[in-house]
C-alpha cells in the first residue's frame, strides 16, 4: 500500500506533465510528443501479460520491486534528457518506464489480491492509496518543486520517490509463488484464461476507452478552449483525486449492501450523465465539481472489476490481472486517440456526447460480465486486517471465499 502511493503518485504526475515537458524543453513536435507517449503505452501493453506470468511464477514482491526500480530509472532518464536535450534519451526512458509500469502494477495488484478472501475491501483501499499518492504528488510537485527547481527538479524528485517505493517493497514480507505456478509458462493456459475472462475484459476495455476519452477531452478543452495554464489545469483535476482517495473505501460499503452489479450499473450511468454535463459546463469551477463526481464513480467501478478478475482467475491471479491491465490500457489508448480526432474534427460538446454514449453502453455490459464469470454479487463482509503479510498462500483453498467459484 505504501509503495502504491510512493510510486503511483509520481508516475501519475509524470504522465500529466510529460507532453508539456517534451514540447517546452526538448522542442518536440506534436507528432514526436505523441510518439513518445504512445511508445511507453505500447511497451507496457506488450509486457503486461508477461508480467502476469512472472507474478504467478516468481516472488511477487521482487517482481513489483523490479518494476518500481525501473520506473525510478525511467524518471531519471527523462531528467537526463532534460540536461542533454536529447529526444533519443527520452524515448529510451519511455521504453524502460513501460516495462517498469507493467511489472509493478500487475504484481502489486496480485499481492493485494492475496488478502481478498479475508478482506473484500482491499482493492478499494489500494485505489484510495493510489489516489492519495496522486494528489499529494500533484500538490508537492506543481506547487513546491516545479516553481523552485523547474522540470529537472520535478523529474529527479519523481525518481527519488520511486526509489523509496522500491525499498518499501524490498522490505515487505516475502511472498513465494504457489507451488503449482512454478512450472514453465503455458501459453495455452493463458489463452484459456483469456477466453474465460473475455466478458469482463471487453467490459473493462469499453469502460476504459470512455473514461480515457473524457479525461483527454477535458485536458484539451481546458488548455485550448479555456486557455488555462499548467497550475490551473491541475487545480481542476485535483478535487477528483482527493474525493476518490477519501471515498473509495466508503463506497465499498455500498457494494456489501447492494451488490457489485447494482453499484457498477449506477456508477457507470452516473458517469455517462456527468459526461453530458461536462459538455455544457460554463467554466472551470463547474467542470472541477463535475470531474470530482466522475472520479467518485470511477472509485466505485475500478476496485470491483479488479476484485472480480482476481476471484475468477483463482491461483492464476497474476495472469488474470495482467490481462485486465492490458485490456484497460488498450481501451484507454483507443479512447484517447478517438477523443483527439473528435475534438479536432468536430467540437468539445460532440466529443463529450460520444464518450457519454460509450460509457452508457458499458453500463449495460459491465454488470453482466460479473454474472458471466460466476462471481458472487455480494462479497463477504471484510474483516479488516493488516496488509503486512499474507495469511494464505496464493492459490490455496480459502474457507472465507463466500462461495465464489
Amino acid at each position: 500500500m505504501r509503495a502504491a502511493a510512493l510510486v503511483g503518485g509520481p508516475t501519475d504526475l509524470l504522465e500529466f506533465v510529460l507532453p508539456l515537458w517534451a514540447g517546452a524543453v526538448l522542442g518536440a513536435s506534436a507528432l514526436q510528443v505523441g510518439a513518445l507517449v504512445a511508445l511507453e503505452m505500447a511497451v507496457s501493453l506488450l509486457v503486461r501479460p508477461v508480467a502476469g506470468v512472472l507474478a504467478d511464477s516468481r516472488e511477487r514482491r521482487l517482481v513489483a520491486a523490479a518494476g518500481a526500480g525501473l520506473l525510478a530509472v525511467s524518471c531519471a532518464g527523462y531528467a537526463t534528457a532534460t540536461l542533454v536535450g536529447s529526444l533519443g534519451v527520452a524515448y529510451a526512458a519511455a521504453v524502460v518506464g513501460g516495462v517498469g509500469g507493467a511489472l509493478l502494477w500487475v504484481s502489486l495488484r496480485a499481492v493485494v489480491g492475496e488478502r481478498l478472501a479475508e478482506d473484500s475491501s482491499v482493492y478499494a483501499r489500494l485505489f484510495s492509496r493510489e489516489e492519495t499518492g496522486s494528489w499529494v504528488a500533484f500538490v508537492a510537485g506543481l506547487a513546491l518543486v516545479y516553481p523552485a527547481l523547474g522540470y529537472p527538479g520535478l523529474l529527479w524528485s519523481c525518481a527519488g520517490a520511486c526509489a523509496v517505493g522500491t525499498m518499501a517493497l524490498l522490505r515487505a514480507p516475502a511472498r513465494p509463488p504457489h507451488p503449482d505456478a512454478r512450472r514453465s509458462p503455458d501459453p495455452s493456459g493463458l489463452r484459456r484464461l483469456g477466453r474465460r475472462l473475455r466478458p469482463m475484459l471487453a467490459a473493462v476495455a469499453l469502460r476504459s476507452a470512455a473514461g480515457a476519452a473524457i479525461g483527454y477531452l477535458l485536458l484539451l478543452h481546458l488548455q485550448r478552449d479555456l486557455e488555462l495554464d499548467l497550475g490551473a489545469i491541475a487545480l481542476v483535476y485535483l478535487p477528483g483525486s482527493v474525493v476518490a482517495s477519501v471515498m473509495a473505501p466508503r463506497l465499498h460499503r455500498s457494494v456489501l449492501r447492494h451488490g457489485r452489479q447494482r453499484v457498477l450499473l449506477l456508477a457507470l450511468v452516473a458517469s455517462s450523465a456527468l459526461a453530458v454535463g461536462l459538455s455544457t459546463a460554463p467554466g472551470a469551477a463547474v467542470i472541477a465539481v463535475l470531474w470530482g463526481l466522475s472520479a467518485l464513480a470511477l472509485a466505485a467501478v475500478a476496485p470491483i472489476q479488479q476484485a472480480v478478475v482476481a476471484k475468477a482467475s483463482g491461483e492464476a491471479g497474476g495472469r488474470g490481472l495482467g490481462l485486465y491491465e492490458s485490456a484497460a490500457l488498450a481501451g484507454g489508448a483507443v479512447g484517447a486517440l478517438t477523443a483527439g480526432a473528435l475534438f479536432q474534427t468536430s467540437s468539445w460538446q460532440v466529443a463529450c456526447l460520444v464518450a457519454a454514449a460509450v460509457m452508457l453502453a458499458s453500463a449495460v455490459l459491465v454488470p453482466r460480465s460479473v454474472r458471466a464469470l460466476g462471481v458472487v454479487d455480494v462479497p463477504v463482509s471484510p474483516e479488516v486486517a493488516p496488509i503486512a503479510g499474507p495469511s494464505v498462500v496464493p492459490g490455496a483453498p480459502r474457507a472465507a471465499d463466500g462461495g465464489d467459484a
